[in-house]
C-alpha cells in the first residue's frame, strides 16, 4: 500500500488600497489549473516549514503565518494526498518571475478566487479562511526541548542541559517558527529552556530576554511570578515566543485563554511541543498546538 503523499500550503492574503481583503491564486501549467501556493514536503520537513518554504518559492511573497485552517486529502495520480493550510499575511512582496511549475501569479477577492480554483478541497479550505477574524499576532508558549533525566543528572537543576535529542529537536525549531516572524523571545534562566532558543534567537537576530520568573525553581516558589510576567508581556503589540516548563505553561494557557471562547487541546506539552495563542490585542483568536520536530 502506497504511503499517503504529505503537502503544506497557505491561504495568502493582503489588503488593497481600499482595506479589501485580497488572495493570491496560482496558475499550474503542468495541471493546467488555479490553486494556492502548496508542495510536497521533504523528507523529515515539518509541514508548517514546508507551506511557509513552497509559499515563498512559488509566489516569492515573504509571510507570516497566522491560525492553522485544517488538512484536506485527495487523489491524484500518484496517490493519496494530504496537504495542510494555513493562513499566511503579506509581509513584504518580491517580483513574481513566471516559470515551468507556476506560470501565473493573480489576486482575487475571495468571491472571485473561490470562482477560480479548481479544486473543491481548496474551495473548502477558502470557507474556513473567510471565518477566520485576520491580523492576529502570535504569542507562543513552548515547552524546552529534550532534556537530560533528573535521575542522570547530578547537579543543580537549573542547569541540567539537553540531551542529543533535545539538540536535535533545538535546530530543528528554527524553520518551524521562523514562519510566525516571531519579534521577541523570551526564555527561562533555566540551561534547557536557554539552549533551546538561543540558536532560534541568534539565526533571527533577536535579542534573548532570559529570565528567572519563567523558571521552574521559582514557579515552586511563587506561582504568579510567570503568570504575571506573561500577562505583562501579552500586552506588547507583538509576535511573541515564550519558553518554559511543564508545569508553568498549562497554567499559563489556562489563565490566558480563560475569557475566550476557543477551543484549547489542555494535555501537558511534551518537549520541544507548544500552544500557539493567536490574538488580536486582549482577544484571544485561535489555540493551535504544535507538535515536537519529527526526529
Amino acid at each position: 500500500m502506497n504511503q499517503v503523499i504529505i503537502a503544506a500550503g497557505a491561504v495568502v492574503w493582503r489588503r488593497n488600497k481600499s482595506d479589501e481583503v485580497e488572495i493570491a491564486i496560482i496558475h499550474r501549467p503542468k495541471y493546467d489549473d488555479w490553486s494556492f501556493p502548496k508542495g510536497k514536503a521533504d523528507i523529515s520537513e515539518e509541514v508548517i516549514a514546508c507551506a511557509h518554504r513552497e509559499v515563498l518559492e512559488e509566489s516569492n511573497l515573504d509571510t507570516q503565518f497566522g491560525p492553522y485552517l485544517g488538512d484536506v486529502e485527495y487523489m491524484t495520480s500518484d496517490g493519496a494526498k494530504r496537504v495542510f493550510f494555513w493562513s499566511a499575511k503579506v509581509i513584504n512582496e518580491y517580483p513574481f518571475t513566471p516559470n515551468s511549475e507556476v506560470d501565473k501569479l493573480e489576486w482575487h477577492s475571495v468571491k472571485s478566487a473561490s470562482k477560480l480554483l479548481s479544486l473543491e478541497t481548496d474551495k473548502q479550505i477558502l470557507k474556513v479562511f473567510t471565518k477566520l477574524t485576520l491580523d492576529t499576532k502570535p504569542f507562543i508558549l513552548l515547552r524546552h526541548a529534550k532534556a537530560i533525566t533528573r535521575d542522570e543528572w547530578q547537579g543543580d537543576d537549573d542547569d541540567r542541559p539537553l540531551d542529543s535529542l533535545g539538540t536535535f529537536q533545538a535546530d530543528r525549531l528554527i524553520p518551524i517558527y521562523s514562519a510566525y516572524k516571531i519579534d521577541e523571545v523570551h526564555t527561562s534562566d533555566a540551561l534547557r529552556c536557554f539552549d533551546t532558543v538561543n540558536q532560534f534567537a541568534r539565526r533571527l537576530g533577536i535579542k534573548l530576554e532570559v529570565s528567572g520568573k519563567l523558571s521552574e525553581s521559582t514557579y515552586k516558589k511563587d506561582k504568579d511570578k510567570a503568570i504575571d510576567y506573561c500577562k505583562e508581556v501579552i500586552k506588547e503589540n507583538k509576535n511573541i515566543l515564550i519558553c518554559s516548563h511543564n508545569p508553568i505553561l498549562p497554567k499559563l494557557l489556562t489563565k490566558l485563554t480563560k475569557k475566550a471562547e476557543v477551543e484549547t487541546d489542555e494535555d501537558k506539552l511534551q518537549p520541544a511541543q507548544s500552544w500557539v495563542i493567536h490574538r488580536l490585542g486582549k482577544e484571544i483568536i485561535q489555540v493551535d498546538r504544535m507538535d515536537a520536530p519529527k526526529n
